[in-house]
């Protein structure tokens, strides 16, 4: 089997057996969530953090799941997202305990933080979009959460 099928040459592509347009709104949530695991790639490999890169990569594939929900799949991952919520709301307070303060910040320390910056931003490009989606093709709450903390899990781990 070809990974080219000449069918995007004409403006479309296929989505759970359908053919839909490339503009599609799912097609273009999806997009936005690959670009956010291809940042989070480029995070693990600036980490000399081996725990972080283990936990990185656990978030990427829940965002493979995230994305296969966006496609329309039918999953029973609510407690698995759930699960996800509480841990990054957990790791997320133990990070204010030590930082009280919220602060902007200017990205750029240093390549991993840059990285992880990058990855908060596109996370919530992606999710801004899944609200949009969410309109017309509505998503399972927990996994509009899963998404929101997301992005707060990233800054924080930025700013360790």
């Amino acid at each position: 089997m070809s990974i080219y099928t000449r069918k995007g040459d004409k403006g479309t592509t296929t989505l759970l057996n359908d053919s839909v347009a490339k503009d599609d709104v799912r097609i273009e949530v999806n997009g936005e969530i690959d670009e956010l695991s291809a940042v989070l790639g480029l995070a693990r490999a600036s980490l000399g953090d081996e725990a972080l890169c283990v936990r990185i990569e656990q978030l990427q594939r829940l965002l493979v799941s995230v994305m296969a929900i966006v496609a329309g799949v039918t999953t029973d991952s609510d407690n698995e997202f759930a699960t996800a919520v509480s841990q990054l709301e957990h790791e997320i307070d133990e990070f204010e305990d030590k930082n009280p303060h919220f602060n902007f910040v200017v990205p750029g320390k240093n390549m991993p933080n840059a990285f992880l910056h990058y990855a908060r931003t596109k996370a919530r490009t992606a999710e801004r979009r899944m609200w949009f989606m969410n309109k017309m093709y509505p998503l399972p709450e927990v996994v509009m959460q899963f998404m929101n903390r997301l992005s707060d899990w990233l800054f924080c781990v930025a700013e360790k």
